[in-house]
């Protein structure tokens, strides 16, 4: 049977979907203040970013993947206005239900799908944009839901994966020991769970660094691939334009 990661564990491929689902089930509910609390509030930052980036038009064809609370969904809804579509999707139910009933309370009511980015349930050349954001190295085959990504836009059309990557050397020491030392600390104090934040802080260290990650999307059917470093390279925005 194949083996893959989770976090620094080695698992067989079919446990991991399992325990990623445990994690997001257990942190659902204090998602958006962890996300405040252990970024120090920068990922809006980071997230107005990656809008800005996406330069939405209004009538385009978004899809959302990993779109967990909806922050990216309810900015992108904002931008296509009512002429366009912006499909909000998660993996997740829990992170799904709690995405779409926030969007709800703001009246959005967007489209809202349960599925997997390695399987996605759309025709070829569906979407001008896709995006995930801090979604893609929680995916057990991310070869595959890159490939699945590119297949559902259309030509010239983009995906946008923003996503935690390989910090600059100065900064090293300092980020793992925040890491590993602070942040499963703040977990358990603010949503009972050490060990989710821990897997949070082992993934990244596991997830492919910028240059691996801009070579996959090529290999995915990306011709073009930008990459934009964020905070020391805390975080990495990779913007890819399918041939």
């Amino acid at each position: 049977m194949s083996q893959t990661h989770f976090g620094f564990q080695t698992v067989d491929e079919t446990a991991k979907a399992s325990k990623v689902k445990g994690v997001f089930d257990s942190v659902a509910s204090k998602y958006d203040i962890m996300n405040d609390l252990m970024s120090m509030g920068l990922h809006r930052a980071w997230k107005a970013y990656t809008v800005a980036v996406a330069n939405l038009k209004e009538g385009d064809r978004v899809l959302d993947i990993a779109g967990g609370t909806g922050d990216l969904s309810r900015a992108f809804a904002r931008k296509v206005g009512e002429r366009g579509m912006v499909v909000h999707t998660d993996i997740n139910e829990a992170m799904l239900r709690t995405g779409r009933d926030r969007l709800l309370d703001e009246g959005l009511a967007l489209p809202t799908n349960l599925c997997d980015a390695e399987q996605l349930p759309y025709p070829e050349a569906s979407f001008d944009l896709v995006s995930v954001a801090f979604g893609l190295r929680n995916m057990t085959h991310k070869d595959i839901a890159l490939a699945e990504m590119c297949r559902v836009l259309r030509p010239g059309g983009r995906l946008l994966v923003l996503e935690f990557s390989k910090v600059a050397a100065p900064l090293q020491k300092p980020y793992d020991w925040y890491s590993f030392s602070i942040l499963p600390r703040i977990g358990s104090l603010v949503a009972g769970d050490a060990d989710s934040y821990r897997y949070l802080a082992e993934s990244i260290r596991m997830h492919p660094d910028q240059a691996t990650l801009k070579a996959m999307m090529k290999t995915a059917g990306f011709g073009h691939v930008d990459v934009h470093n964020m905070t020391g390279g805390v975080v990495a925005l990779h913007v890819g334009i399918k041939c």
